[in-house]
């Protein structure tokens, strides 16, 4: 794999063009269709684009290499100007042995995903192809109701537009209480919202930070650490602004704190000199918290990353609480776009 100085923006759809819509984590719209067809709907009927399925988009349980199968025919097909992910899953990293780099680096196209989805996203990074961490069919355009206007606001800008600044906004809401796909009734109500603090600086007195983005979802980043794939040399992150965000599984924070630890002890976490920190998911059917019980949750998380980059990064600049990933409203990252950190004016901003 060559290094990719800066990895290059792919071309944006229009409205009225082909877009492909894939399962390359899990084949979820199989078992929840109702979330599925309204995120296609609003594809077509908000965002005027043309929605394409393959053969695994459906299906659950399919073999990561008919997984990739569907991947290399999105990417090949010169009439398919973007791919979405339908949803995340837990598996993507048997699909990325499968992958034609050449072929896809050959065919660059926006890549819309999350969670999981990490996983391509940084395969994306090493051949040199921006990403976009956001835009998944069944949570953003599948919001019950209506998309939250924050998140149809970030995604709007970076399925169509490029080489502008967008800056992004802490909504002031929040929602971690989740609706069950599989009840019709949850279609009927918009999701509640509950009120949330703003951003939490860190080190915000450093100054402007500038660099190429790079992370997800905290899990996924610690398998492909260990898996040893799409990791480069240490020092080829210099520079960069980590991003990452924990899941519906609620890793603890002694285990958030470990994976950056041994982040340090790889000599990564050092590279970066920004952070931006993801509000931590802090409810789930598994683990349904209380209010209180959310709220030490999230601040025991905080303390877990700050331990951390006291210990191995005293000097990088952080953002806490940015509502990207597993939260709602979710904004959109660029996947090795620039970023602008403003540490004296408490502003980000990104590149799509």
């Amino acid at each position: 794999m060559l290094k990719p100085e800066y990895p290059a923006y792919p071309s944006k759809p229009r409205p009225g063009d082909r877009v492909a819509v894939l399962s390359p984590a899990s084949g979820l719209p199989e078992l929840f269709p109702q979330p599925y067809e309204l995120g296609l709907r609003r594809l077509t009927e908000d965002f005027g684009l043309v929605p394409v399925e393959y053969a695994t988009t459906r299906r659950m349980g399919a073999s990561p290499k008919d997984r990739a199968a569907d991947i290399h025919a999105a990417f090949a097909d010169p009439t398919i100007k973007a791919v979405f992910a339908s949803i995340g899953g837990d598996d993507q990293i048997t699909v990325l042995p499968y992958l034609d780099r050449e072929l896809i680096r050959a065919n660059p196209k926006p890549f819309f995903g999350w969670s999981d989805n990490t996983n391509f996203l940084a395969h994306l990074w090493n051949s040199g192809i921006v990403g976009y961490y956001g835009g998944a069919v069944m949570a953003e355009f599948g919001r019950p109701v209506a998309m939250h206007p924050l998140s149809e606001s970030a995604l709007r800008a970076a399925v169509f537009t490029s080489g502008e600044e967008y800056e992004l906004a802490s909504p002031g809401e929040t929602r971690q209480i989740d609706q069950r796909w599989e009840d019709p009734a949850s279609f009927k109500v918009e999701p509640g919202m509950e009120p949330a603090g703003g951003w939490t600086w860190h080190n915000a007195d450093r100054g402007v930070v500038e660099g190429t983005s790079w992370g997800g979802c905290l899990e996924i980043v610690g398998w492909l650490l260990m898996a040893d794939r799409e990791i480069r040399p240490v020092e080829e992150y210099a520079g960069c602004v980590l991003f990452l965000e924990t899941s519906e599984e609620m890793p603890s924070a002694d285990e958030v704190y470990r994976i950056l630890r041994n982040m340090g002890e790889r000599g990564l976490l050092t590279q970066f000199p920004a952070l931006l920190m993801g509000r931590a998911k802090s409810w789930s059917f598994d683990a349904p918290l209380a209010a209180e019980q959310r709220e030490a949750y999230s601040a025991d998380q905080r303390e877990a990353v700050l331990r951390a980059l006291k210990e191995y990064a005293p000097d990088t600049l952080a953002v806490f609480d940015v509502d990207l990933g597993h939260t709602d409203p979710r904004i959109v990252m660029p996947y090795g776009g620039r970023v602008r950190v403003d540490g004296p004016a408490r502003r980000i901003f990104v590149t799509y």
